[in-house]
């Protein structure tokens, strides 16, 4: 017969044999499917294929066909193992890129916490060095000021020293007293009263007055000036600041009154000739 019968594939003239591939989970196996009519039969006419056919099924590892689909299986597990160890060593490399960006973040984030820190000790260190600068500055003006001060007082002191030196009359009253001044910077004792009686005995006043007849004219050594001073006597009693002048009042007060101070404990204590 020559037409077709709905539902049913088309007719066959021999037998022929389908070959179907597959790969399993676990690996590929090549299988070989061959049709065969049920009846064994070889005519020629196109023959419909129902469900009570027989099907048979066979495998051979040799044939070129299971050789050919196992390499190709084999290429295709290398191929998808490959792309693996690519995408793998992608994801490693994007992984390890991430982490060396993180670490680097994190480096960067770390020196310029140190450079902050840096600076703020820096500036620090230089506001210490500011401030004791200023303080040493401070001192050194402050005790520049004190020298100075010290000095105007020093100076203040001299000057009212000079300006509270009394200024003694060029008489009997301003000689005595200019010679109390003197004796109380040597420690010499004597008062007024025993200057002036021991003058108003010896010279009457006369600051110029001399002895040329006792025993010490006649030796050649006349006592002179207001308390009658021999020289060799005025020379060794004679107080360094006065003239070196016998006849000179003051001069003459204060060696005589050193004189008996040495012999007599002082001038106060001479009541005649001494």
């Amino acid at each position: 017969m020559s037409q077709n019968t709905p539902g049913h594939s088309r007719g066959l003239k021999k037998t022929h044999k389908a070959t179907i591939a597959g790969v399993a989970a676990l690996g590929a196996a090549a299988l070989t499917l061959s049709l065969v009519p049920g009846n064994g039969s070889t005519e020629t006419e196109p023959q419909a294929l129902n469900t009570s056919q027989r099907v048979a099924w066979s495998y051979d590892a040799n044939a070129p066909q299971a050789k050919a689909l196992a390499a190709s299986v084999a290429d295709q597990h290398t191929t998808i193992g490959l792309q693996a160890k690519l995408d793998a060593a992608a994801k490693a490399k994007a992984q390890a890129a991430v982490k060396a960006k993180a670490v680097k973040a994190k480096a960067v984030q770390a020196a310029k916490v140190k450079a902050a820190a840096k600076a703020k000790a820096d500036a620090a260190a230089k506001k210490a060095a500011a401030q004791a600068k200023a303080a040493a500055k401070a001192k050194a003006a402050a005790k520049a000021k004190a020298a100075a001060k010290k000095r105007a007082a020093t100076t203040t002191a001299a000057s009212r020293s000079v300006t509270r030196t009394p200024v003694f009359a060029n008489n009997l009253d301003g000689w005595i007293r200019e010679a109390l001044h003197i004796m109380d910077k040597h420690n010499i004792p004597g008062t007024y009263n025993g200057l002036h009686k021991n003058i108003m005995r010896e010279s009457s006043g006369n600051p110029y007055a001399i002895n040329n007849w006792d025993i010490n004219a006649i030796n050649g050594v006349p006592s002179k000036g207001l308390l009658q001073v021999i020289y060799p006597t005025f020379k060794a009693y004679h107080v360094k600041g006065t003239k070196f002048d016998q006849y000179d009042p003051v001069a003459n007060i204060v060696a005589a009154a050193n004189y008996a101070a040495d012999r007599y404990g002082s001038i106060d204590n001479v009541n005649s000739a001494y």
